[in-house]
């Protein structure tokens, strides 16, 4: 019997399924899941994703050298070490380091993923490398897609539909959410910073002078490492 391969549009949709059957694959393009990729690239320790600015704030009394992040509505909440800018998780910044996060759109669909088989995340930086691994493991695989604020999104699904691309040779069973990400893929995938110049938060990322993080985030394969979730952490996943 075929695998499942589902795309889910929104967090808001996540109820709809039952993510204890599945591996999930967060999905946040602008910029969460790519700062997130990028810094446990660069040797982040871990990355610790909480729901709230306040549960990430309270990490500031507990007697730990934490890095503290924290966006809302694509900006650096005051009083913070940084944002969601992949510019703030460089190897200089980040390596040794454990970093909390907290974001609009990415850490809010992962805690909402949390009782899946496991929790990775996504990004074009280490698109293949996440490929080849969803593409030797057993499970159902569910493509979470973070979009803004509940709302679908152009980036995220079209980045689920990359991933669809390179397993199309596997066994799987496609829902029609998985179906339409491929075709806007393929749409898109000759030009991807064309494309996604249009988008509603490649808008509001503009609107804040942060063009250089968009162009950032479409790099492809640029990154080795795959960030999965062991307990409350994100941690580099070992072979």
């Amino acid at each position: 019997m075929p695998k499942e391969l589902h795309v889910c549009l929104t967090p808001a949709l996540i109820p709809l399924y039952q993510v204890e059957d599945y591996i999930v694959v967060i999905i946040d393009i602008f910029r969460a899941t790519s700062s997130i990729c990028y810094g446990i690239d660069n040797g982040a320790e871990a990355i610790i994703p909480v729901a709230e600015v306040e549960e990430c704030a309270a990490y500031r009394e507990m007697g730990h050298d934490y890095l503290l992040a924290a966006e809302r509505n694509g900006e650096v909440v005051a009083g913070f070490d940084f944002g969601n800018s992949p510019f703030s998780y460089t190897t200089e910044k980040v390596s040794g380091k454990t970093v909390v996060l907290t974001t609009t759109n990415g850490t809010h669909a992962l805690h909402l993923s949390r009782s899946a088989k496991k929790v990775v995340i996504g990004s074009f930086l280490n698109l293949t490398v996440l490929c080849n691994w969803l593409k030797n493991q057993n499970d159902n695989i569910l493509l979470v897609c973070a979009g803004w604020k509940n709302n679908f999104n152009l980036e995220d699904t079209i980045f689920a539909g990359a991933v669809i691309d390179q397993l199309k040779s596997m066994n799987f069973k496609w829902d029609d959410a998985a179906i339409s990400s491929n075709d806007l893929y393929r749409l898109a995938k000759d030009d991807l910073p064309g494309y996604l110049a249009k988008t509603s938060h490649s808008e509001r990322l503009k609107k804040l002078g942060i063009e250089k993080d968009i162009a950032f985030c479409l790099n492809v394969d640029i990154t080795a490492s795959i960030p999965v979730l062991q307990g409350e952490k994100l941690v580099k996943l070992m072979p």
